[in-house]
């Protein structure tokens, strides 16, 4: 059976449940529970999807997460997520959510944050590479690198809000 999930309005109100991929096909938004890591130095964690991964493989992203399911909320979605794709078990904080209508169908996406140590596991069908970059590494890589279009949407919004300044780094102003 595929994967059931909630399909919501333009304001994220649940509309009933369908099948992830009526939903792609017709268009419909569902919810996407994301988590942007930090290292304890303020790093950012940038992966690479793999080639076999059936949503955009081969780019690359700053957020892990995928599809929240039915009743799940999207703190809950998130730290599974993390759990699943990275093999880390740590807390999520929600960020913000917004309706990303870029890439395969619009989605909401909530966005979280997590601080989450270097000793990662990733799960080879989902990623093939990740590293650590700092945030004057990866405004030099996003608009050159082939990002997963909600992934930079994300980011853009993450290092406006504040939230992206790792330990010792300034205001910007």
């Amino acid at each position: 059976m595929s994967e059931l999930v909630e399909h919501v309005d333009e304001y994220d109100r649940v509309v009933g449940v369908v099948e992830r991929g009526e939903a792609e096909r017709e268009g419909w938004p569902h919810r996407i529970a994301t988590t942007i890591c930090r290292d304890r130095a303020g790093r950012i964690l940038v992966l690479r999807r793999s080639e076999t991964h059936p949503r955009f493989p081969g780019y690359y992203d700053v957020m892990v997460g995928g599809a929240a399911g039915v009743g799940e909320p999207y703190e809950e979605a998130a730290a599974r997520e993390l759990s699943e794709e990275l093999g880390v078990r740590v807390p999520v904080r929600f960020l913000f959510k917004f309706l990303c209508r870029e890439g395969i169908s619009p989605i909401w996406l909530g966005v979280h944050e997590a601080i989450v140590p270097e000793a990662l596991v990733p799960d080879p069908d989902e990623i093939d590479w990740q590293d650590w970059v700092t945030v004057a590494e990866l405004h030099e890589s996003v608009d050159q690198w082939r990002f997963v279009p909600g992934g930079r949407e994300a980011l853009r919004r993450y290092l406006e809000s504040g939230s992206g300044r790792g330990a010792g780094e300034p205001a910007a102003g």
